[in-house]
Formats: C-alpha cells, structure tokens, sequence
C-alpha cells in the first residue's frame, strides 16, 4: 500500500463522490477508481459502496480509516520533520571532542557557532582519540576535534584546524618560571604530574629517554583542571600543549632540543555523505580563525 493510495483513500472517504475526490488529489478519477480497486484486493474487502449519488464507506473502509489517518498524519509529520533539519531549523550534531583540548578556544568557536546556528542542537562527546575515532567510524559521532601523534587510521579524514608546541607547565616559583625555552635534558629528576589522558604520553616519554631524562612520577589524574591546580601549587610539573597551560599560576614554557607539537584536527569518514548540520560545522571550524583566539601565556622575563 503506497502513500498515495492511502491519500486517495482518505480523500474519497471525505468526499463521498470519486469526481470530487479526483480532483482534489490532482487525478484522473479512473486512476483514482483503479488505486482504490488495489487497496480492496490487497485488504480483501470493499472499502467503499458505490451507490448512485451515495457513495459511503463500507464497515471494513470505516475500521481502518483511523489507521490510515495516522500513516498519512506520521508521513506528514516526517516530511516536516525533514524540512526543518534540511533548513537546520531543528537538526541534531554528534561532536566528539578529545578530552585535552584547550577549553578558551573551543568555547569561542561553539558560541560562535550557536549564535550562527541556533537550530542546530550540538550533542558534545568528550573522550580520548582512540575512542572518537572508533565512534566515528562505527557512525555513532558526526564530526570530531582531536590530534594523534601517529595520525588517524583509513578511512578518517583529517584537516588541521591549529597547531600548538608542547610546553613545560610549572608553577611560578619553580625554577623554570621566565625562561623563554627548557631544553629537554633540563628536566631529568623533576617532579612530574602524568596526565592520564594524555594522547601523546608514549611519544614524549621516548623522547625524554632518547634525551636521558628520568623524571620522577609523583600525582596521576585524568582531570586536566587538577594537574593544573597541582603545578599551580608547586607539586611539580607537567607536559601540557601550550593553550592548556593558560591557567591561574602557570607558566608555560617551551620545550626544545627536541620541541614537540600537535596538529588538532577535524576529522570525519572519508566518503560518507555529510548532513546539512555537518557541512555547517564543517564550514565554521575550518572558516574560524582559531590563531587570533588561541594565545598562549608569554612567560616573564
């Protein structure tokens, strides 16, 4: 049974008279007389008694008219439905976001983006690389903001959005405070705060043991907020990119010999059709001048 049919139904069952019904749908009324026929034989039954000048329904037309009414109110419905989220009138977007991202900067861009698009209801899932980028592929995230130090696996698509070189975050006391740059090997025997969640943990401890550094692991958290609370009270030092590192007592400086940096990115499936909401997001976060918004902490002199 074709939703047509189902409108011819309801049509003649208003009218009474196959002319009429004919015309109001924009048919011919052999065409109209011949989809009624095919709903009868599909039912078994008749749904209309032709009468001259009394054409009614019939009791089995009279017990699926409300059926028929609701599939044709639901198509409705679902029509409207689709016409809002096409004009991103009430449409829905699954963000994922790596969970060490500079907060400043991406709040920035999301006010932006509500303020451009408030139809759009922005669904944010923060977790670790690994794990966005499995829900990407699975179809259960539209979108998602991250870096991965080994870059993303076939068939993710990534564009750089900003790049930012990690720093040694440490408190304003410590030692380091005002310098411009820490080579490496200067940290061996310091006091380190891991951070749990940190996606390029492996790749900064290989290259603090090609330098000969050794630090001494001290607190381990998954929450950014509290490693920064703890550098800013002087329980020792962090790894941190450096628009993580702007925070109420912490100085950010940078590591060299060898510096290390990060590529965030927008990241979405290779070859799968973007939805209106998506090609919106997709068209802010690239247009969106992330540099002039995202400014590290200059250390003092």
């Amino acid at each position: 049974m074709e939703l047509n049919e189902i409108r011819y139904f309801l049509e003649l069952s208003k009218a009474r008279n196959f002319t009429k019904a004919a015309e109001a749908c924009h048919v011919s009324q052999p065409a109209l007389t011949r989809a009624i026929q095919k709903m009868e034989n599909e039912l078994g039954g008749l749904l209309f008694s032709r009468e001259r000048n009394n054409t009614h329904l019939t009791e089995l037309g009279r017990l699926i008219e409300p059926h028929l009414s609701e599939i044709a109110a639901q198509s409705t419905e679902a029509k409207r439905t689709a016409m809002r989220f096409l004009k991103l009138e009430q449409a829905s977007l699954s963000l994922g976001v790596m969970c060490t991202i500079a907060p400043t900067p991406f709040v920035g861009f999301m006010a932006r983006f509500r303020a451009r698009n408030p139809g759009i209801d922005v669904s944010i899932l923060e977790d670790v690389p690994d794990r966005l980028c499995d829900l990407l592929i699975k179809g259960e995230l539209d979108v998602a903001l991250m870096a991965r130090p080994d870059g993303f696996p076939q068939p993710l698509r990534a564009s750089e959005l900003f790049s930012e070189q990690f720093v040694i975050a440490c408190s304003a006391g410590h030692r380091f405070s005002g310098r411009h740059h820490i080579e490496m090997a200067e940290l061996d025997g310091e006091t380190y705060l891991s951070r749990i969640n940190c996606e390029f943990y492996d790749y900064l401890t290989d290259r603090c043991r090609e330098q000969g550094v050794t630090l001494v692991d001290s607190y381990e958290s998954e929450r950014e907020d509290w490693i920064l609370t703890m550098v800013a009270a002087g329980l020792g030092i962090c790894f941190l990119p450096e628009y993580t590192a702007i925070f109420p007592g912490v100085v950010g400086c940078p590591v060299i010999s060898p510096s290390v940096t990060r590529s965030v990115c927008v990241v979405t499936v290779a070859g799968r059709r973007a939805s209106p909401p998506v090609k919106a997001f997709l068209n802010a976060v690239q247009r969106y001048a992330w540099s002039t918004v995202a400014v590290p902490a200059t250390p003092s002199r």
